[in-house]
């Protein structure tokens, strides 16, 4: 079981490594810089080496890392200002993945701002394939959508078009949110709802492209667009959804990365405690 949080990198980057194996994660997710700046500071070279040591003399297997793009770009905006600088952040986030050796980075498929869904979609092919000129061996992840107003990707077959038009093939994969395709629509309440949705989306996107599972519960109910997460079998989806999906994705060896709440309800340790429980 490959199982860990979002963790923080506030000191250094290799902070994260830390921070990972005092929760007794097996996975991890990171940003490699503020997520709330257009711009970052290059990684100094001493700083990515140490990043690389401690992750290669940890027990985290490198393949179950991930980084996440900042909040601000959007990648299918129809602006060209917008777009011009989403896509450089895209390239520099593919960079300091390869300098650190994360393998993945999550990018989120953003709004085309109602200038409609083929727009948007050409936006973000457009992105994505300049990003993959990049030379190294960093796979950008597409993360499903909550189906907010003007978004692209939050249907199945919506975001398998999206990934069939992108190439070189090797360079593109996805990540599937939990709590984004419940509030889609999406049910993952039961056993039997957790079978249904995982078989279309292995009929219609494909399990050999999914190479990191969001593992979160949700606070709005199925179908309400609500992109607002809540702790593991605390919200909308529950306990015994969380639980089929954990088991599916275990069986299907996926990294299990959680973006849970940190509240007084429950802190990050305990929800990484609930998840290896239900498992």
């Amino acid at each position: 079981m490959r199982v860990g949080l979002h963790v923080s990198i506030s000191g250094s980057l290799s902070a994260a490594v830390d921070n990972a194996i005092e929760r007794e994660c097996s996975a991890f997710q990171i940003f490699t810089r503020s997520p709330r700046m257009w711009t970052a500071k290059e990684i100094p070279k001493q700083d990515a080496l140490k990043f690389r040591d401690k992750l290669a003399s940890s027990k985290i297997d490198r393949f179950a890392t991930v980084a996440h793009m900042p909040y601000l770009p959007n990648l299918a905006s129809p602006n060209a200002a917008t777009h011009a600088k989403s896509v450089a952040v895209l390239i520099k986030e593919v960079q300091r993945c390869g300098e650190i050796g994360i393998p993945y980075l999550v990018a989120h498929l953003g709004s085309h701002l109602g200038e409609g869904e083929e727009k948007g979609i050409a936006q973000l092919v457009k992105a994505f394939e300049k990003a993959a000129e990049v030379k190294n061996d960093v796979t950008i992840l597409l993360e499903n959508t909550a189906g907010q107003k003007n978004s692209v990707g939050s249907e199945f077959a919506q975001w398998a078009e999206i990934l069939s038009r992108l190439k070189p093939k090797n360079r593109f994969g996805v990540c599937f949110d939990t709590c984004h395709a419940f509030a889609y629509g999406y049910d993952l309440r039961s056993e039997k709802d957790v079978a249904e949705t995982f078989k279309e989306f292995d009929e219609t996107v494909g399990f050999e492209h999914l190479k990191i599972l969001h593992l979160n519960d949700s606070k709005g109910e199925l179908g309400s667009n609500l992109d607002r997460h809540e702790h593991i079998g605390l919200g909308k989806i529950g306990e015994r959804g969380m639980a089929s999906v954990v088991k599916m994705a275990n069986k299907k060896d996926i990294p299990i990365i959680l973006e849970t709440p940190i509240d007084n309800t429950r802190d990050d340790f305990a929800n990484l405690r609930k998840v290896k429980e239900i498992a």
